[in-house]
């Protein structure tokens, strides 16, 4: 999970990169084409055309690219991708996650073994949406839901792929 998680943010940080160069060759061969496009940025937002030309003007005189990064790409240092950090928060968070479905493992007889952890994933990945909804000031109802549905599905497909290859526990 957590070489995943590194290697897909990396690449949106190489993504980030790559259109962060081009906006700077872009600025130093266009810079009027530049400023026109970031006026009519802030036309767009609503401001009228004459603020909106001493806006960019402003912006530009004081860091063109940084203005052109965060106002035309939707990029700033606050959410920069961080590919070790996600790593690092994807490997905490599957361990925790993790933790409840191997103690029913151990706990659970034999014969309760399948629907102890099938029932621990799905009442843990309630639980651990809710807590995220709630962290990130997001709805907890609707977060809950997404969470153990997905859950169920994946449960489903990784029930169905052992069932098709004979792979089942019993």
């Amino acid at each position: 999970m957590a070489a995943g998680e590194y290697v897909s943010v990396s690449s949106q940080a190489d993504t980030e990169k790559a259109d962060l160069a081009r906006e700077a060759n872009e600025l130093r061969l266009y810079p009027d084409l530049e400023l026109q496009e970031l006026t009519r940025i802030y036309e767009a937002r609503g401001a009228d055309e004459a603020t909106a030309q001493a806006l960019a003007r402003q912006m530009m005189n004081k860091d063109a690219l940084a203005a052109h990064a965060r106002d035309e790409l939707g990029l700033s240092e606050v959410h920069a991708a961080r590919p070790l950090q996600a790593a690092v928060t994807s490997a905490l968070t599957f361990t925790a996650g993790a933790s409840a479905p191997l103690l029913a493992v151990l706990l659970a007889s034999s014969a309760m073994l399948v629907p102890a952890v099938a029932l621990t994933s799905l009442l843990f990945l309630a639980l651990l949406g809710g807590v995220g909804a709630r962290a990130g000031g997001a709805p907890v109802g609707p977060a809950v839901v997404r969470v153990t549905f997905w859950g169920v599905v994946a449960m489903a497909v990784t029930a169905g792929a052992g069932r098709l290859f004979g792979t089942t526990v019993g």
